[in-house]
């Protein structure tokens, strides 16, 4: 058993595909987009007497809350995911186990050389006692925060349109048609000038809700990797798309936005994922017929799912996620629940990020 560095986005990819794709974080295109934010990135592959059996996006975080190896939704097992989710079956948990340590046990030496504090590892295994095991027995416990999604909201978009509308919430389904009735549109957008519609609204957002948002560059970072393969689309919901004598009479004041939602989504070849959002706040309905065209692109791609991505997690996520919980939660589906993110201590400065990780949790009202 060895672990080699994939250099070949095909090996990655055809891997990356059998096991179903499972989130887009641990994609070639991620890789690519933390290397635009001036990461360095490991691609590692796990052999087993010539057969690839795993692989580990490995992203080096050195940052002023501590320097860590970080894996993000991964590693990938070679188990066929279902609902989004690796789950090891009680005869593979030997080969997971080792297949793990050798992970662990590479990831330990490379950061004991480079001065790292500790590994950190968001699995996309499901969140039970059997797959927190693996890790307990390696020496990790339970990050005290969260980096990428650990609980989601998902669709499965293989219904038809009448099914998908028939499982949601009755508010939702009516916002959706009076958005329609109202005469709002949804464009969509695969150039990355698309972006400046978006961070104007973007801005407006944090600000309303008093967040630290990304960085203009990192944005537009973010949907530049995504669009090599063209897996990255902006979604703008609003009036600005309409003829000029069925757009309501507010809006043609001077200075009064028609574009009133808009999103960036990240597509693999299972799932569209809803990443990225803004809106103003108004009573039209902008924000959930967005959602609906996001929903019929996912289907148009031949995806079997759609994900509203986070979703509010009593002690793990901050308290203002409530509301927006609702609003995704609202259009139906199921949730997906991972492993609490895990960290294995390789040096005591490791506290010193804990410490500050846990302040932060508080300032985010977790």
């Amino acid at each position: 058993m060895n672990i080699q560095h994939l250099t070949d986005q095909a090996v990655w990819n055809s891997f990356f595909e059998s096991v179903g794709a499972p989130s887009f974080h641990h994609s070639w295109e991620w890789g690519l987009f933390q290397e635009a934010s001036g990461k360095e990135i490991l691609r590692l592959g796990l052999f087993d007497d010539n057969a690839l059996v795993a692989i580990a996006l490995v992203v080096k975080i050195r940052s002023k809350r501590g320097a860590y190896l970080f894996v993000p939704h991964g590693p990938l097992f070679a188990i066929k995911t279902h609902k989004l989710t690796q789950t090891v079956p009680e005869t593979d948990r030997d080969r997971i186990q080792i297949h793990l340590k050798a992970i662990t046990d590479y990831l330990t030496d490379l950061a004991k050389k480079e001065g790292f504090w500790f590994i950190r590892i968001a699995p996309p295994l499901a969140r039970d006692d059997d797959h927190k095991q693996l890790f307990l027995n390696l020496g990790y416990r339970t990050a005290p925060i969260y980096v990428h999604a650990e609980s989601m909201s998902v669709l499965d978009v293989t219904q038809s349109e009448e099914e998908l509308l028939a499982g949601m919430r009755k508010n939702t389904r009516y916002s959706i048609r009076r958005a329609q009735k109202d005469g709002l549109q949804v464009t969509q957008h695969q150039v990355v000038d698309a972006a400046d519609d978006f961070l104007s609204l973007y801005h407006k957002t944090a600000k309303r809700e008093q967040f630290q948002p990304y960085s203009d560059h990192s944005i537009r970072s973010e949907f530049e990797a995504f669009d090599t393969v063209s897996n990255a689309v902006f979604f703008i919901s609003g009036f600005h798309n309409n003829p000029n004598e069925t757009i309501p009479p507010e809006f043609a004041q001077e200075g009064l936005s028609k574009k009133l939602a808009a999103s960036l989504v990240i597509f693999t070849s299972s799932c569209g994922f809803y990443h990225q959002g803004a809106s103003v706040h108004t009573h039209y309905p902008a924000a959930y017929l967005l959602q609906w065209h996001s929903i019929m692109e996912a289907k148009r791609r031949g995806c079997t799912y759609y994900s509203f991505h986070g979703v509010f997690d009593k002690g793990r996520t901050p308290r203002a996620w409530e509301g927006l919980s609702l609003f995704k939660r609202g259009f139906g589906g199921f949730e997906v629940n991972y492993l609490y993110t895990q960290d294995l201590i390789i040096s005591p400065k490791y506290y010193f990020s804990f410490l500050l990780d846990s302040y932060l949790n508080l300032k985010r009202g977790v």
